[in-house]
């Protein structure tokens, strides 16, 4: 047992760093015995339907919500910064030769950026760039931006050509807010290490979009709704559910290392898609989704009733996502669209009071071993007993 830097002890065998205290921050607080996620004193159900996601951003970067005159000075900053460079083209269309996936397109384009960018042109260039990239593997040219559309409306509309509906720009807008930050997770510990090294931002974004990738950080949405598709019908979400659950499979879309109540985040989510689906989706899908959810539910509390396990923030994300048209493909390079404000702001939170960030390691390797020369030494197959 150690004492961190902030006083608090410090399991050193502890697996993935479970219950270390690695940082204070003020933006964001993840209370999972009670199911609630705080943004910058705010409750997330207070702000995500309510915030465009200029307002969010501003927020977490300087502490206070926008007033009218900064707002609208923020929204031009980043409408001025969204027109990728000639650069960042060319790249993107080397990736799509190359048959990347968007996410690994994603993380190419932000490389490309000036280290000493500012982080509004950051922020502008992720939506700018995955909707360009995407339109260049349907052999379609990249949209220009339109200087009369926020960040939301903007992305949808650079995906399309078309001016998005309001209620589909509420519906982005909303998820876009809830995913903004999330405590110290992969991606955002990811960031502030590079960041307590002195790094630049654009180093910084690259390297938490490596972390954002697996799937088993930001790489999951998309097999949630895999599940719902796959059961088809509701009548048959118990059996095939049944069945994934017999043979040991996990049910994507379910449980969450921190919440043991339901994720405050599936809760707004939910209430996006329901809203989203009610003016212009498929209600067929939509209710086969809660009946899948209703039935993985009471089963999990039937096969693991001491896990707790409840729907997470996957399970509406590939819902809400999938109603606005999304391919499953942009699912991670949409979550990184928002994350990146959070990335950010915990870069600049680190830099303000910095020390590097240096954990330990318990070393469990052999000792005492001889060097031996290379004409004296077996093969691992003549020296393994047999």
């Amino acid at each position: 047992m150690i004492y961190t830097p902030y006083g608090c002890a410090m399991d050193t065998t502890a697996g993935g760093l479970k219950d270390v205290v690695a940082a204070s921050t003020a933006l964001s607080d993840v209370d999972g015995e009670r199911g609630e996620l705080t943004l910058a004193g705010y409750p997330l159900a207070e702000l995500a339907g309510r915030a465009t996601f200029e307002e969010t951003t501003w927020l977490l970067w300087r502490g206070v919500l926008p007033d009218t005159r900064q707002l609208a000075a923020f929204g031009a900053e980043l409408a001025a910064a969204r027109a990728l460079s000639g650069r960042t083209l060319a790249s993107l269309r080397d990736c799509a030769r190359d048959g990347l996936e968007p996410i690994d397109a994603l993380r190419v384009a932000a490389g490309t950026l000036s280290p000493g960018v500012e982080a509004p042109l950051i922020v502008a260039q992720f939506p700018a760039a995955v909707a360009a990239y995407w339109r260049m593997c349907c052999d379609a040219e990249p949209v220009a931006p339109r200087c009369d559309l926020g960040h939301a409306a903007n992305f949808l509309y650079m995906l399309t050509g078309v001016e998005p509906a309001a209620e589909r720009v509420h519906a982005l807008e909303t998820y876009l807010n809830t995913m903004i930050d999330h405590g110290l997770n992969a991606s955002t510990l990811t960031a502030r290490v590079i960041a307590s090294t002195g790094s630049d931002l654009v180093s910084t974004v690259v390297g938490a979009l490596g972390a954002l990738k697996g799937p088993l950080h930001g790489g999951a949405p998309g097999p949630a709704l895999g599940a719902v598709f796959e059961i088809g019908a509701a009548s048959r979400a118990e059996a095939v559910l049944r069945a994934k659950l017999e043979r040991g499979e996990k049910l994507m879309g379910f449980g969450h290392r921190v919440y043991r109540l339901r994720d405050p985040r599936a809760v707004v989510l939910a209430a996006a898609a329901e809203r989203l689906y009610t003016g212009a989706g498929d209600m067929a899908l939509y209710r086969l989704a809660l009946a899948v959810e209703e039935t993985a539910l009471r089963l999990l509390e039937e096969y693991k009733p001491a896990r707790r396990l409840q729907t997470n923030a996957e399970f509406y994300t590939a819902l809400l996502l999938h109603g606005l048209e999304l391919d499953a493909r942009l699912f991670t390079p949409v979550f990184a669209i928002s994350r990146v404000s959070g990335w950010i702001a915990h870069a600049e939170e680190q830099r303000r009071d910095n020390r590097i960030i240096r954990p330990l390691s318990r070393y469990v390797g052999p000792r005492g071993r001889r060097w031996v020369p290379l004409e004296e030494r077996r093969s691992s197959a003549e020296a393994s007993p047999q």
